[in-house]
């Protein structure tokens, strides 16, 4: 079944759910994950998608786990490419028959 509406992404989220509740900033966020405050920027501001290293790091400083935040980007990922359509040089299967 295809999902009618755009999964969140995870850069999204982690800004939403865990930065703002706290009041804490991109830059003292990358210096606690270990990673740049541009590519920090970059994920919050969904320009970068969730990387499995990232993924970790996100799961260590939050105390969740690496899967929820691969799972979000996978379900970004899948919604972006179901929107697409058909790829015109790829022929059916059924075409064979």
């Amino acid at each position: 079944m295809r999902r009618l509406r755009k999964p969140t992404h995870p850069g999204l989220a982690f800004k939403l759910d865990v930065l703002e509740p706290i009041g804490m900033s991109i830059s003292k966020a990358a210096t606690m994950l270990g990673i740049t405050r541009k590519h920090l920027s970059n994920f919050v501001n969904e320009r970068v998608p969730c990387t499995p290293d990232l993924a970790h790091r996100l799961a260590i400083f939050t105390e969740t786990s690496v899967a929820s935040w691969l799972n979000m980007q996978n379900a970004l990922n899948i919604w972006e490419e179901e929107q697409k359509g058909d790829i015109p040089e790829v022929e059916r299967l059924e075409a064979l028959a």
